[in-house]
């Protein structure tokens, strides 16, 4: 009865039925997303239907690897200890299968940036740079800082964005992951403080409307590579150095818009792998069995954090700073230089980068 009451108060108050729709434009206006015209919605329709799965392999070397991932998986015993609750041993079986049914959902798509008027692939390292900046200042969990990029790029994958909302799509995802992972998030007063005022509360709060409504408010089901890492880390005893670096070079992954093509679980064994390949360990079976892949999968994913970390223009970035630090064993010192004398007059340097975006 309501709902019809509301229908016949439209049809008699058509003003009613146009202020709504003014205000959504406004909405959308706020964040700067473009109105999607015939050709925006063709093009980025189209795109969605490209593969982004990673890594490319053919049907033989898969299957080999699949193989050889099976044999372990059969002849490992892993020790399960059943004693302590809070590892919750009797169910995570079935947590992890839950978790690789979604992973593909929650993905946004490799080539984005092809159906984006402005920004640029430059322009969003620059953005994710500095939202982990703003993760580190205020103290949060690292899920909060993987949820905020993978609404921004699954934000961008649906909609267009100006260069000068930017970095408000950046901020208002953060304000959004926040509310998920974080105790006490920080208010929407200290975003805007983080911003030195680029925007107001008003157009954080509309931001998140719209953000919220494009992704039909599927932001839980995302689930961060630390989740698998925590497990892979079981191989070594949850090994301090190793872990440590591995986050790093996960966060390194960040910065690289190629990874979006890889499933968080991989994101993480590459991690794993390549710290152990750097500190001088093996890709051995306790490590094949709880990550799911062989070295060969994982080596063309070390060979693009090994090009990042060589760039000139890496020792700049937020994510160096960070783990430059004692806390952090100095894990970014460390990986520059040893894939500065590994692969230097190897891997293909950018000479120079796409310019920056509005994140400042």
């Amino acid at each position: 009865m309501d709902v019809e009451e509301d229908i016949k108060h439209d049809e008699q108050h058509p003003e009613h039925v146009d202020k709504l729709a003014s205000k959504g434009r406004e909405i959308e206006a706020m964040i700067g997303v473009e109105d999607d015209d015939e050709e925006d919605v063709v093009e980025l329709a189209h795109l969605e239907d490209k593969p982004k799965m990673w890594p490319n392999m053919d049907t033989e070397k898969h299957d080999r690897c699949q193989r050889e991932v099976q044999a372990v998986r059969e002849s490992y015993e892993d020790v399960v200890n059943m004693y302590d609750t809070t590892l919750v041993s009797e169910y995570s079986d079935e947590i992890f299968e839950y978790m690789e049914d979604l992973e593909e959902s929650a993905m946004p798509n490799p080539n984005y940036m092809a159906g984006q008027s402005e920004i640029t692939w430059g322009m969003r390292q620059t953005l994710v740079d500095w939202l982990l900046q703003v993760h580190l200042r205020y103290h949060m969990l690292p899920e909060t800082l993987w949820i905020t990029v993978n609404i921004v790029d699954r934000f961008l994958t649906k909609r267009i964005v100006s260069v000068a909302k930017l970095q408000l799509v950046g901020v208002t995802a953060m304000f959004i992951a926040s509310k998920y992972e974080e105790i006490l998030a920080p208010s929407v007063d200290e975003f805007v403080f983080v911003t030195e005022n680029a925007y107001t509360k008003e157009e954080i709060l509309k931001g998140e409307t719209i953000i919220l409504q494009t992704l039909d408010f599927k932001i839980s089901h995302y689930c961060s590579p630390y989740s698998w890492m925590r497990r892979i880390s079981k191989a070594d005893d949850y090994e301090l150095r190793t872990r440590t670096l591995g986050k790093f070079l996960i966060e390194v992954a960040l910065l690289d818009h190629r990874f979006l093509r890889v499933k968080p679980s991989l994101v993480a064994a590459v991690g794993m792998y390549s710290a152990r390949k750097m500190l001088g360990g093996d890709w051995n079976n306790p490590f094949v069995f709880h990550s799911g892949c062989t070295a060969e999968q994982l080596e063309p994913g070390h060979q693009w954090l090994a090009e990042k970390l060589v760039e000139p223009t890496f020792l700049k970035t937020n994510v160096c700073r960070k783990y430059a630090n004692k806390k952090f064993l100095k894990a970014s010192v460390f990986a520059i230089d040893w894939a500065r004398a590994m692969y230097m007059d190897e891997l293909p340097i950018k000479k120079s980068q796409d310019p920056a975006g509005s994140a400042s």
